[in-house]
């Protein structure tokens, strides 16, 4: 009996050193351990897409007439497109095959804990058949009664080990199962690797990220331009009340995707600090502020780590810096109008209205000197201080809201459906044109409308829901040889 208990021994010891092999070699195979595999019998890597849910597009179209070059650039949200099909497939793969990894770990530990108790009735085992032995030599001096007890006790002790053979049974049907899996992986892989092309994929993905490096300069380096359109609504998230704001920082580096939620438009003191752009689509991972003071109104901005709001019921500008938790300064905006006294078409205390660009902060809102039409003012984000004010000649009662791209102040028509972006202030100029530039209000009520020029997309808080739109630039980019 010892010899077919070491053929069992034999058996599941090598169904655990298969087990593991497969589950250390196998994710390495499909790049699951750091996404990298070398090709057979060279040292060469090949690197799956990495972050294949990151990447933008850029839209252009070039003409030269007077010799001048112009561009339009639209650039999407981050994130907003997605790698192509074969990307997706191997994705796909991949968790397939942590899927059978986890199942051979799984089967692993089993038969690790199944051949340790088959190792433990060995010795029963061979007891008993030493037992026997005896009983057939000695046939006559032998206890049948006695012997029969014995025999009984022996076979209790391994009536526990028929599960154990059935789950071997089990497992063994499983093992089958994983292989015919594997094999189907391996020759997808195949398929799209040979569909791919016999690309050096480490290479290509540099090029790639070298591309979206260029193009990313290309953009800095094409700097302002004027407004000429504005896409239709993305809508990220739906919470909230009907009136709020939300933002991300208009200055940290790209890398830094925290999102800033305030929900509501006086006397609120409660922000919320979201990780990521996903966290806040999710509602997860999030810190709370408790402000020391009160806001007014929706015109809220986070630049450089502080938030630039309204102090409830004053004019006064505060600046509270995220990671402090504290005030730093606060400075009154001489002459504005506060409490809903000159305030966007939609009211809600909108009367000052902070903003950022890509030359820095901005505070909009409106004076009794002024009569009620709108002001813009260059604004120090260290000390509060109005550095120079334009009056743009709009006033603020009829405006459906504001923002402002490269020192120039867009103002909306209405808060309502069928808003569109009707004027266009130049500071670098003090002047100023009628505009038609439509965009659509999906929810027929906006209440906060902000430029973010790191990401280049129009935020808005649109009826209790959280809105951005891509934008349009027209540039004049001029030749060496002009002036």
């Amino acid at each position: 009996m010892t010899v077919p208990l070491l053929k069992i021994g034999a058996v599941l010891s090598t169904m655990a050193m298969v087990t593991n092999w497969m589950s250390q070699t196998l994710p390495s195979l499909v790049g699951l351990n750091g996404t990298a595999v070398s090709r057979a019998g060279t040292s060469e890597k090949i690197t799956l897409f990495q972050s294949p849910d990151e990447g933008w597009q850029v839209y252009t179209s070039a003409q030269a007439p007077d010799g001048k070059c112009l561009c339009t650039a639209v650039i999407p949200v981050q994130g907003s497109c997605s790698r192509d099909l074969r990307s997706h497939q191997l994705r796909q793969l991949t968790e397939k095959v942590q899927n059978i990894s986890q199942s051979m770990e799984v089967l692993d530990l089993r038969t690790y804990r199944d051949l340790q108790y088959v190792r433990n009735t060995e010795a029963l085992m061979k007891g008993l058949d030493s037992r026997l032995r005896v009983a057939a030599e000695s046939q006559k001096s032998l206890n049948a009664k006695s012997f029969q007890q014995e025999l009984k006790d022996k076979m209790t002790e391994l009536l526990p080990l028929l599960p154990v053979l059935d789950q071997y049974k089990a497992d063994t049907r499983l093992i089958v199962h994983l292989k015919e899996e594997v094999r189907n992986l391996s020759g997808s892989l195949l398929a799209i690797q040979e569909e791919m092309g016999a690309y050096d994929y480490e290479e290509l993905q540099q090029r790639v990220l070298m591309l979206e490096a260029r193009l990313h300069a290309c953009m800095q380096k094409l700097g302002c331009g004027k407004l000429t359109g504005v896409s239709n609504p993305i809508t990220i998230r739906a919470s909230g009340s009907r009136f709020g704001s939300w933002m991300t920082d208009t200055m940290t580096p790209s890398a830094d995707s925290r999102v800033w939620y305030m929900d509501g438009y006086y006397k609120g003191r409660r922000v919320l600090e979201f990780r990521t752009l996903n966290d806040f689509v999710t509602g997860q991972n999030f810190v709370q502020h408790l402000l020391p003071h009160p806001w007014a109104g929706t015109g809220h901005v986070v630049f450089n780590g502080s938030l630039y709001y309204n102090k409830y019921q004053s004019n006064v500008a505060v600046k509270y810096h995220f990671r402090s938790r504290s005030v730093l300064v606060q400075r009154s905006l001489a002459g504005a109008g506060y409490n809903n006294t000159f305030p966007y078409s939609w009211g809600g205390f909108s009367d000052i209205d902070f903003m950022v660009d890509e030359s820095g902060l901005w505070a909009v809102y409106t004076t009794n000197q002024n009569a009620g039409n709108i002001v813009v003012s260059r604004v120090d984000p260290q000390t509060l201080e109005v550095l120079r004010s334009w009056d743009t000649g709009y006033p603020k009662r009829s405006a459906g809201e504001s923002f402002i791209i490269c020192g120039t102040l867009y103002v909306t028509n209405s808060h309502l459906a069928g808003a569109k972006i009707y004027f266009a202030y130049y500071t670098n100029t003090s002047s100023y044109e009628y505009t038609d530039i439509p965009f659509h209000n999906q929810y027929s009520h906006i209440s906060m409308l902000d430029y973010n020029p790191r990401e280049r997309v129009l935020y808005t808080w649109n009826n209790g829901h959280q809105v951005i739109y891509n934008v349009t630039l027209f540039h004049v980019i001029k030749t060496s040889g002009e002036l």
